[in-house]
C-alpha cells in the first residue's frame, strides 16, 4: 500500500456515478480512512467536469455508463484541461470486457477497477494512483489489451513508434515492465536497482513519449508492439 505522508492533507476524492446507492457506499468506505476524504459527488459527465473544475479533487472515481454525458466524455474533458493537470481519473467498471474502458484509458484515465473489488483494494488503488502509479485490475488487464490491441484490431496497433528509438535499452526494459502492470517497487526488485533510479526512468519515459501518466505508457507499449499479450489457456 502506498504511504500517505504524515501531516499531508487528505486525498480529495470526487465520486462520479449515476447510482446514489453506489455513491453512498463509496463515500462510507473512503471517508472511513483518515488520509482520504470525499469532496463531492456527480451523477453524469457534465456534472463531473463542472465539479472537477470547482473542487479540483486529487482523484475522481469515474463510472463509465451514465445518462447523458458519460464518463469517457468527462475524462477526456478533464485530462485536456491544463488547470486540472494534477487530477487523476480512476475508472470503476461493472464488466470485465466493458467496451468503454479502453476508450476511457485513451481519454486519459489512470487506470480501472471492477466495481466488485474488495474495499481494501479500492482504497489502495486510490492511494497508488494519487502516488503516480497506474492501477489495473489484474483479472481484466490482459483481456482488455488482448481485445482492443490485437491483430483483429489493426487500426489500434502501429508497426512501431519513432519515439521508441529515443529510449535507452534500460528505459525500454522499464517500459516493458510497466506494461505488465508492475509497480515501482516491483520493478526495483526485478531490475535490482534503487527506487530513485526507477523513478528517474519513469520520468524520462513520460517526457520522451509525451505521456500523461503510466496508463498511457502501458497503452503505448502495447500499440507499438513492445509488449504482447500472452495467450490464455
Amino acid at each position: 500500500m502506498s504511504e500517505h505522508p504524515v501531516g499531508a492533507p487528505p486525498i480529495g476524492v470526487l465520486l462520479a456515478d449515476d447510482q446514489p446507492l453506489m455513491r453512498q457506499s463509496l463515500r462510507i468506505v473512503i471517508d472511513s480512512q483518515p488520509d482520504l476524504h470525499v469532496v463531492g459527488e456527480a451523477s453524469n459527465g457534465d456534472e463531473t467536469v463542472k465539479a472537477a473544475r470547482s473542487l479540483t479533487p486529487d482523484i475522481i472515481l469515474m463510472d463509465i455508463r451514465m445518462p447523458g454525458s458519460d464518463g469517457i466524455h468527462a475524462t477526456r474533458a478533464i485530462t485536456a484541461d491544463p488547470a486540472l493537470r494534477d487530477v487523476r481519473v480512476l475508472v470503476l467498471s461493472m464488466y470485465e470486457l466493458d467496451e468503454y474502458v479502453f476508450g476511457a484509458l485513451r481519454a486519459g484515465a489512470s487506470g480501472f477497477l471492477l466495481k466488485d473489488a474488495h474495499p481494501g483494494t479500492l482504497l489502495d488503488a486510490v492511494r497508488r494512483v494519487h502516488n503516480g502509479e497506474a492501477l489495473f485490475a489484474p483479472s481484466i488487464l490482459t483481456r482488455l489489451i488482448d481485445h482492443y490491441v490485437s491483430d483483429s484490431n489493426p487500426a489500434l496497433k502501429s508497426a512501431g513508434s519513432p519515439a521508441l528509438d529515443l529510449l535507452t535499452p534500460r528505459e525500454t526494459e522499464v517500459l516493458t515492465l510497466v506494461a505488465t502492470g508492475l509497480s515501482n517497487d516491483e520493478i526495483t526488485t526485478e531490475l535490482c536497482v534503487s527506487a530513485n533510479t526507477v523513478k528517474t526512468h519513469i520520468s524520462n519515459l513520460l517526457a520522451k513519449l509525451h505521456a500523461r501518466d503510466r496508463a498511457q505508457l502501458v497503452i503505448t507499449a502495447y500499440e507499438c508492439g513492445l509488449a504482447t499479450v500472452n495467450p490464455r489457456p
